[in-house]
């Protein structure tokens, strides 16, 4: 598939994390931009990089919860271009949590941000690629697309949805010229940790080791030319698909130990809705902070079980 010499690029999610060093990627590469997230001033702060980076950037505030604001994007997309060659669906809220501790309205709105929020995109943009005859949709999904995990119930679900929807229409619009790609991060070092939903009470940190927002970045760039449908990003991603594939039991019993010993951690951690509700009032880092945690052990043990799960296959 081809594309514009400098090819516009919706970007959802914009303000921060993988957003924020995937807008900056684009903006090097010399794409026209346009930005969406909740916060204008969040989306100023990052359009403002990309502009110094010699990128044309448009602002366009957007709830992916909302059809209207959604529709309203690709609309001033194609007003100030005139055509939308990838969109990008990177939007995403995470809670943590027992599911009979999540209160209900929770649940439903990580799962309308991270599952109907690319529903959304795709009937606000799927007209226009199908009028130009081309145009590449790319899914933010995750590990948690083909994996579960305790306290994250919501998260899993909407996640799991995303590849299954995107599945269904990649086969839908075969022979279009419209391509459907899915970009599936494991642990990444995102600030989504600290902005996430928790109900648990105690601290929450990302399953080392994670993996750099720029690793993921250049798979959500490089998409549109990949033959592959999902593109795996992480380095224990594969281990875990097959631990979990093989293994179930024991993939059961090894994610909720991990959920419990290096996950969550501490007490007296007050409830909070997080940004899941509410955008943060500034733009997001682009990383977190955690990859300067100490990761042995824990790589140690997922590695052990992973041979032990290959042990088992082979009996």
């Amino acid at each position: 598939m081809s594309v514009a010499v400098d090819p516009v690029v919706v970007l959802v999610g914009a303000s921060s994390g993988i957003g924020r060093a995937t807008a900056r990627r684009y903006a090097r590469e010399g794409a026209r931009l346009v930005l969406a997230a909740r916060g204008r001033d969040a989306l100023e702060t990052v359009a403002a990089e990309c502009r110094d980076l010699g990128a044309a950037v448009l602002v366009v505030p957007t709830d992916v919860t909302k059809p209207d604001d959604v529709h309203a994007l690709a609309s001033a997309a194609v007003s100030e271009y005139g055509r939308i060659d990838v969109w990008v669906g990177n939007a995403g809220v995470f809670a943590y949590g027992a599911f009979d501790e999540l209160p209900a309205d929770l649940f439903r709105h990580v799962v309308e941000t991270n599952l109907m929020g690319q529903v959304h995109g795709a009937r606000a943009v799927l007209p226009v690629f199908r009028r130009q005859g081309t145009g590449t949709l790319v899914m933010v999904g995750s590990l948690y697309s083909r994996v579960g995990s305790p306290a994250i119930s919501p998260y899993v679900a909407s996640k799991w949805g995303v590849l299954g929807f995107a599945e269904s229409l990649r086969q839908e619009l075969r022979g279009t010229g419209v391509r459907v790609r899915v970009v599936l991060p494991a642990s990444i070092d995102t600030p989504i940790y600290q902005h996430a939903a928790n109900m648990t009470g105690r601290q929450v940190h990302p399953l080392p080791p994670t993996s750099s927002p720029a690793r993921v970045a250049r798979a959500i760039v490089n998409a549109p030319h990949r033959r592959r449908h999902a593109l795996y990003v992480g380095r224990l991603q594969l281990v875990v698909l097959v631990v979990h594939r093989v293994a179930p039991g024991l993939y059961d019993a090894v994610v909720g130990w991990l959920m419990d010993h290096v996950e969550l951690r501490g007490s007296g951690v007050e409830p909070t809705a997080g940004t899941v509700f509410d955008p943060p009032p500034v733009a997001g880092p682009v990383t977190g902070g955690w990859r300067s945690h100490r990761v042995g052990a824990t790589a140690v043990a997922v590695a052990a079980v992973a041979a032990l799960a290959l042990v088992m296959r082979r009996r």
